[in-house]
């Protein structure tokens, strides 16, 4: 199974992001002091609590290095319980199912449970298996993209789009907000690329004055990269898998679907870095010198952390910038698609 696999959702009947936009007052002018209001976002994190285990459910995964045994789309996992909770969630790793340690749906879950199908649940009510399951990774695709567009609206490096890119955040949301069968019908690909290509623009103003190497979409499986220089430079979409990283500049990087499955982070800086997400993090190694932006959590299998949270070789804490989303590649949003769970690139066994 390869996650950089996007489904075809045919958009009959349905206008896109930019048609619907047509008739809309156009933004505010480049430089404008003021941002239309925003509007009130879905929920950006997964709560399980509130959902009906859709990702063990709704999507396939592939044995494979990420995951123990095959499963196709729609069958529930075996290890799910009958109170939709995981029965070896604290042994995943170990368990052969390290895929699931780094999925993220960013909230699509709790929205397509409680939101879409009203708190309905698909074994109580099993006439909405099928559409909630189908209607599951479009909506994590969209909550992907409004917290790529939710990481650049209001960055100052971003002033010359913000008003395009406030304007794209209200289309998407309101797409979140829609009844089941318009989501279903939803021309996911075009979404994306409108949205990716107003993110492109907002991350080449952002690095505008520290523009570093480009390196978009580009092959570096296994890569020897200690210590590079880094700062700035587009990786959006890059195959990272297995690199050596380790003490490299990543400060100011664009990493939007770059796959850092077994990245070695180790001393790494990644303060600033553009689109990083928890789920990228996640799927990396690192240690307590690896700087993240503020707000992400230390993976437990990167080890102890100092107890002041510092760089253990220079004492430096770790850094200022914000970051989130979940993973596609070659520069456009995301990684995910609507496939599967596993990365792109994962060894089947």
């Amino acid at each position: 199974m390869e996650s950089s696999r996007r489904d075809a959702v045919p958009g009959a009947g349905v206008p896109s992001p930019a048609r619907a936009a047509a008739s809309e007052p156009a933004g505010p002018p480049v430089g404008a002091p003021e941002l239309r209001e925003l509007p009130v976002l879905p929920e950006l994190r997964a709560d399980c609590s509130r959902c009906f285990a859709l990702c063990c459910v709704a999507l396939p995964f592939a044995r494979s290095t990420d995951f123990a045994v095959d499963k196709p789309a729609g069958k529930p996992c075996g290890n799910l319980g009958a109170d939709f909770r995981c029965g070896i969630h604290r042994d995943l790793r170990r368990s052969g199912y390290t895929g699931c340690t780094v999925f993220d749906c960013a909230g699509a879950g709790q929205q397509v449970s409680q939101v879409t199908f009203g708190g309905r649940d698909w074994r109580a009510d099993r006439s909405v298996a099928g559409p909630m399951f189908a209607v599951f990774p479009v909506m994590r695709q969209l909550h992907e993209l409004l917290r790529y567009l939710q990481e650049v609206v209001r960055h100052p490096g971003a002033r010359a789009v913000h008003g395009e890119l406030s304007a794209a955040c209200a289309r998407v949301t309101a797409l979140t907000f829609a009844d089941a069968d318009v989501l279903a019908r939803l021309d996911v690909p075009e979404v994306r690329h409108e949205v990716s290509e107003l993110l492109l623009r907002a991350s080449e103003s952002v690095r505008a004055g520290q523009r570093g190497r480009e390196l978009r979409g580009a092959d570096l499986f296994g890569a020897r990269l200690r210590g590079a220089r880094l700062r700035g430079a587009s990786l959006r979409g890059a195959l990272l898998v297995a690199a050596d990283l380790s003490g490299a500049d990543l400060r100011g990087a664009d990493v939007i679907g770059a796959d850092l499955r077994d990245a070695d982070l180790r001393g790494a800086d990644l303060t600033g870095c553009l689109f990083l997400t928890q789920a990228q993090v996640d799927a990396a190694r690192g240690d307590a010198a690896t700087l993240l932006p503020e707000g992400f959590v230390r993976p437990e299998h990167w080890g102890a952390v100092t107890p002041s949270g510092q760089r253990g070789d220079a004492g430096r804490r770790s850094g200022s910038a914000t970051g989130n989303g979940s993973g596609q590649g070659n520069g456009s949003a995301g990684r995910s698609g609507s496939g599967g769970r596993s990365g792109r690139g994962a060894r089947r066994r």
